[in-house]
């Protein structure tokens, strides 16, 4: 039975995650989503929902894939275009491996170019992390193949100090376990919050890097009833039209 065949009265760690992306793109006028990022997607649409109901400047989406929510025509070049003109103020990456000076490596474990286990590949993803203002890395899983003392390849470069023009970069790491900041100065991770259900101690053991930790870490808000009624009502609706059966099967319906 999929999970919007049931009625849940309280938040699963799917919305719980959707709320957490759309307070980090609070106060961002124009966000894109790149492909195959439901639940980046959905968070980007409750921001723009929220704005709207609380009278704030309207939030532009375009959501790579969708129909609706795109004011893209062609897709990844309008992209790379309204990038480079400084208009998008907040992107999603993600990686295979993220390192604990936010470096993405999107090509593969092991000593380049004999990388047993290979992946997509780094795409515009270099260019994407140095000129978006507030990049949010975005990786469900949490755990130390992930979250590694140091990348295998660097397929996009967290902040340095190198000379190199870099106006955007991380903001933010979220995962299932916990939200991150990024500190740019000391190019360290400082845990923000901890995600119901875990601790600061399981964090720690799923993570392969060190990062900075203040003596009190609250827990992640959850989405009050208001906020699960709009995600469960608009929200799925609106990311059904490019993601149906992530709408279908891990978005429950709204409660009646």
């Amino acid at each position: 039975m999929s999970l919007a065949a049931t009625v849940a009265t309280e938040a699963t760690p799917v919305e719980g995650l959707i709320l957490t992306i759309s307070s980090l793109l609070h106060g961002v006028r124009h966000v894109a989503v790149g492909a195959s990022s439901p639940i980046p997607g959905a968070g980007a649409l409750l921001s723009r929902a929220l704005a709207e109901q609380n009278g704030e400047p309207a939030v532009r989406l375009s959501i790579l894939g969708s129909r609706r929510h795109n004011s893209f025509t062609n897709g990844g070049v309008e992209l790379f275009d309204l990038i480079g003109q400084g208009r998008i103020g907040a992107f999603f990456l993600g990686g295979g491996q993220l390192d604990g000076e936010a470096n993405i490596n999107l090509v593969g474990t092991g000593d380049y170019p004999q990388t047993p286990v290979r992946w997509p590949g780094s795409f515009g993803s270099a260019y994407l992390y140095h000129l978006v203002p507030r990049v949010i890395l975005f990786r469900e899983e949490h755990t130390r193949r992930v979250m590694v003392p140091r990348v295998d390849f660097v397929s996009a470069a967290g902040p340095r100090d190198d000379g190199i023009y870099r106006p955007g970069g991380p903001h933010a790491l979220l995962t299932r376990l916990c939200l991150f900041d990024f500190d740019r100065t000391k190019r360290r991770f400082r845990l923000r919050s901890v995600h119901p259900g875990h601790s600061v101690e399981e964090v720690r053991d799923e993570t392969g890097f060190d990062f900075d930790c203040p003596a009190d870490v609250p827990m992640t808000p959850s989405p009050d009833g208001a906020t699960l009624a709009l995600i469960r009502g608009r929200i799925r609706e609106e990311i059904a039209e490019t993601y149906p059966k992530f709408a279908a099967e891990i978005l429950p319906a709204e409660v009646a």
